[in-house]
This record gives structure tokens, sequence and C-alpha cells, in this order.
């Protein structure tokens, strides 16, 4: 009875591991065939993101960068690997263990340390970004671990074998493959595929490495992130389900094996036929020609851009647009003081303060743009760059808070940014997880400027919102609030009014609050750098980007206010007409824009911020 109550409990046991395994990649697979862009409610069953998954050229070129290069440094790394490991049974035992400490070294060390190491490396040395530097970068970090997985297997084998095989005439290379390599096959094998799984899995040393426009699979998907994009859930199902039929194949092929007796010749036959397949079928994929003879580079914030705009715009000028994402504008920052080259940032306010400050822009000629005259007033001659010198405007918004008009009282409105510490509302709030932002919403809250170095100012804003954690039980959250309140899941968020027109025109119980007290009025902008090869091709694009059409389109697409008056005004009166939240309100004294912070006070915010996220 014992034994039986004991076995019930360890297979309940697997089974919760099974389901803790399991269950979030079949969540995934169903969302994939969601109707609606919604993350956790499912509309209706819909193809709608697998169609658009194989229209996505981006996403098809990311597959074969990726393929490719997992697959050219699992053989590199595997050889290299096995070598070493050989070469290291046959050294002196205080040279063999000062390199296995040494190889043990990428192993532990976090990937962003190594990461900014070899993103250092490569710009010292002057080799230009992308392709071979992200499979150079992989085979870097895969070949220690073939060496860990072939070590012990090589120290196995009885260290006279060797001379055993040349005694009967073998040559050192017959040895080698003839002898050792088949004895410790599994050890290459085991150490083959933890490279391919290492290198088509990595996102953080790819990141870092990459540039011109090169992508695998783990950027791309991280920068989907961004916004709420369901074409993740159906590139998932599909690696998902190509794991799975692989996993079967190699099961049942050995079974068929045994069964009918498939010689070596046909095996042979059938691999060659399989390799030759699925070069071609690499190729025709990722062959994506660049017939442009002009290159244009540039780098923009993930999921902030119509993505059509940028073929309509070869297609106008003959050139090619090599365009790059990132995450923040402080990697941004840290890929280009690393030596990164690119023509075009569009970064935000500011960092294009920092940006004109440490002399990394150029000046704008205004000459060349043409359609410089359509853009709205309200956002030229920002404090960040008087006159425009440096900067023309690409997007521009709000901060305040999105609420459920059927939760909250409309009359607590009047309290403004106390509304978030309003206990009536208790555990029913999502605070932006921006130390900058969150301190914004403090600092107006007590009447302070947001852009504070007030020692005493800036504590009594950490202060409050100590006092709010307590009292609130705010959830910090980034761009999952999207989901989460187009869902419903909280009466109130913080959230920019780019987010918020698109969230209400989901949910339409919601609406947008900018308080009275004042709130940060942001501008992002397209900015030329100093090393922009491609000036006057640059200042087209710039102009393309604000023409009535074009502009348009990319504030449809985004969602985010338009600084183009004709496009800002139409998508107001009809795309989002009746959503308060798009139409930003910078008519208050008390609104600013954020100012370039010393890295000292900057170091202040930051670590307040960890302090109140800890209470």
């Amino acid at each position: 009875m014992k034994k039986n109550k004991k076995s019930f409990f360890s297979r309940f046991y697997v089974a919760i591991c099974l389901v803790f395994f399991y269950l979030p990649i079949l969540v995934t697979m169903i969302f994939s065939f969601n109707s609606s862009k919604s993350l956790t409610r499912f509309s209706g069953f819909s193809l709608r993101w697998y169609q658009e998954l194989l229209h996505n050229t981006e996403i098809s070129k990311a597959v074969y960068v990726s393929v490719t290069v997992a697959i050219l440094a699992t053989i590199i790394s595997t050889v290299l690997g096995t070598v070493t490991a050989i070469g290291l049974t046959r050294s002196r035992k205080f040279l063999r263990e000062l390199l296995l400490e040494i190889n043990n070294i990428p192993i532990l060390n976090p990937d962003i340390v190594m990461a900014i190491g070899l993103m250092i490396l490569f710009s010292s040395m002057g080799l230009e970004k992308g392709y071979f530097t992200m499979l150079l970068a992989h085979i870097a970090f895969c070949t220690p671990y073939v060496i860990t997985s072939v070590y012990p297997k090589v120290r196995s084998l009885d260290p006279n074998l060797a001379n055993a095989a040349m005694d009967l005439g073998a040559t050192p290379f017959q040895a080698l493959t003839k002898v050792i390599v088949p004895m410790i096959k599994d050890g290459i094998f085991a150490g083959a595929l933890l490279a391919f799984t290492m290198s088509f899995d990595d996102f953080v040393i790819s990141y870092f490495v990459s540039g011109n426009g090169v992508k695998n699979i783990s950027i791309i998907v991280y920068n989907m992130t961004k916004r709420i994009n369901p074409t993740i859930n159906a590139l998932s199902t599909l690696v998902i389900v190509v794991i799975v039929v692989i996993l079967v194949i190699t099961n049942v092929i050995p079974r068929l094996r045994k069964r009918v007796g498939i010689n070596k010749t046909v095996r042979r036959t059938l691999t060659a036929i399989l390799c030759v397949v699925t070069v071609v079928f690499l190729y025709a994929w990722g062959n994506v020609a660049n017939q442009g003879s002009r290159t244009l580079k540039v780098y923009n914030a993930g999921e902030y851009i119509d993505l059509s705009l940028l073929e309509k715009f070869e297609e106008e000028t003959g050139c090619t647009v090599i365009y790059e994402t990132f995450e923040s504008n402080e990697m941004m920052y840290t890929k280009l003081s690393s030596g990164e080259v690119y023509d075009i940032l569009i970064p935000s306010d500011y960092m294009i303060e920092r940006l004109i400050k440490e002399e990394y822009l150029q000046p704008l000629d205004w000459d060349q743009i043409t359609h410089a005259d359509g853009l709205m007033e309200e956002v030229l001659d920002p404090t960040y760059d008087p006159g425009n010198r440096y900067s023309c405007p690409y997007f521009w918004g709000t901060v305040g808070i999105l609420y459920d008009t059927t939760v909250v009282d409309e009359k607590d409105l009047e309290q403004g940014w106390d509304l978030l510490k309003n206990e009536k509302y208790k555990g029913n709030l999502y605070m932006y997880d921006s130390e900058r932002d969150s301190f914004m919403v403090a600092l107006k809250a007590l009447g302070y400027s947001m852009n504070t170095t007030d020692m005493k100012e800036i504590r009594a804003a950490y202060d409050w919102l100590v006092e709010q954690r307590g009292s609130m039980e705010p959830i910090y959250a980034g761009d999952d609030v999207i989901d989460n309140m187009v869902s419903g899941n909280k009466a109130m968020a913080v959230v920019y009014s780019g987010d918020a027109s698109y969230i209400i025109s989901e949910n339409p119980d919601l609406d947008y609050l900018t308080p009275s007290q004042g709130t940060n009025v942001w501008y992002d902008a397209m900015v030329l750098t100093r090393d922009c090869s491609e000036v006057g091709l640059a200042h087209q694009f710039i102009d393309f980007m604000i023409r009535e059409d074009n502009a348009v389109a990319n504030t449809q697409e985004v969602g985010y206010s338009s600084p183009v008056k004709a496009a800002f005004d139409m998508m107001a009166a009809e795309d989002y007409e009746g959503i308060s939240s798009y139409v930003p309100d910078i008519s208050n004294p008390a609104d600013e824009t954020f100012a370039y912070q010393d890295p000292k006070i900057k170091q202040v915010y930051a670590e307040l911020w960890t302090k109140i996220k800890a209470e």
C-alpha cells in the first residue's frame, strides 16, 4: 500500500513538472492561431499571423542568418574543440591545467561581458560588424563547450592507441580519423549539438557584434516584444514543430534501418540529398539581393516604423536601406560610442542633447528637406535642440494615466498624479518600470521640475514613491502593460500617449488623462551622425519620412502622434476620432521635456529606484 502511494505521488510530481515545462509552449501555440492581437484573450481561430510571417522578409533573412551561422559555427567550433581536446591530453600537466582553467572563463563569464568585449575587439581591429563578426563571435563562445564535452572522452582512452595504430602502418592522420575520432564520437556529437543549440539560441552576444542589418531570430523576436506582435507566436510554433519533426525522425530512422535494412550506400545518398536540399532552401530563402548602388544605414527603436516605407524609399531612390533597431537610447549610445557607424539615428530628446554636446552629430541642411513646411509649430524649436539645428521631429507625445472609466470615479481625476495614491484603487495599478518616468510622476505631484537636481526634491520624490509602493501595491510593468490593459486586468496604468491610443482603440472602456500638475512631453527625432557617408541620401530619407502620405502611413502603423500637421489632423479626425490620448495637450506651462542628466545625478536616481522596487 505504501509502495503504491509512493508511486502515485512520484507520478503526480512528474506530471506537475511536465505541465510546468510544456504549458507555456502549448499556450504559445494556441495563441498563434488567435484572430486578434491579444496575447491573453483568445478571440477566434485565424491563420492571420502565419500569413504575416510568410510575407515578412525581415524574419526570412533572420532565419537564414540564424541557421547558417549556427551550422558554420558548429562545424568550425567542433573541429577546433576536438583537436584542442586531443592536444591537451598530450600536453604537460601544468600547461593542460592552465588551458582548461582559461577554457572555463568564457563559460562562466556573463554573456554581457563577453558581448561587450567582442564588440570592442572588433571595433579596435576595424572589422565592419555584420555576418562575419557574428560568426566569429559564435565560434568563440561555442568552442569552449565543445572542448568541455570532448576532453573527458579523450582522457578515458588508452594513451598508447595512436602509437599502436602508427606501429601497424597508419599515418598520424589515419590514426586520428580511423582510431581516435571513432572512439570519442559520442563526445564530439554531444559537443556539436551543444554548440548548435548555443549558437541558434544566442541573443546578447549577437546583438552587440552584429551590424549592417544582419540579425538572427533572437534579435528579431526581441525587437518584436517592444509592442504586441503575435507573429512571434507563429514563428515560435514553427520552430517547435521543426524541433518535434527532427526528434521524431532521429528516433524513427534507426528503427526503420533495423527493420528494412537500409545499407550504407542508401544512407549516404539520402544524407547527401538532404544536405543539398537544405543548402538550396537556405540559399533561396536568404538570397535577397542588394540592388542599390548606395547604402543608407538607419538605427531606430524596435517596432517603431512602417517597414513597407523602407521598401518604398528604396524603390524611389534606387538605394539599399540597412535598418537596425535598438532596445533603448542607452543601448544605442553604447553601440555608437564603441565605434559602430550609422547614417541616421532616431533617438529621444535627452539623448539628442547628449549627442550634440559630445559632438556625435552634424547639422542638418534644411534646404534639402523640402517638406519641412508641413511640420507642426508645436514640435519645432525644442529645448534639447534650439532651432532644430541637428534634429527633425519623428514622433511626439505625452506620459499620462490610462484609466478604466467603469471603475475610476470621474471626480477622482481632479487629483491628477495623486490619483495614483488613492487607496480606493489599491492593487489595481500599473506603474511604468522606468526610473525617469516614475520620478517624473512623483516630482510633478509634489510641484517640482522633473529635471531637478536638488537633492531635497529628489529625496521627497523618493519618499512619495516609497509611500505609494506601500499603500497602493502597484505592479511595475514595461511594454506588457499594453496587453494587460487591453484585457482590463487593472483599473489604471502610467503609459505613453501612443500606447494609450492603441489600447483605447482595442478597449473603449478606457480613457487617458494628462494631469494638470504637468507631465513629460517627449520627442523622438531623426539626426545625422558625424560619420554619415551618404549625407544627401540621408536628407532625402528625412524628407521622405515627413512627406504627408508617408507620415500618415507611419503613424497609422505605429500609433504615435505625427509631427506632420496634415497627418496629425487626419489621424485625430478619422482613425483615432474621439480618442483623447491621441492629441497631446501641451498647452500646460507645467509640461516639460526631459533634459540630459549628469552621470552623478543619474546614478542617484538609479540607486533610489532600485531601493524603491526592493521595498
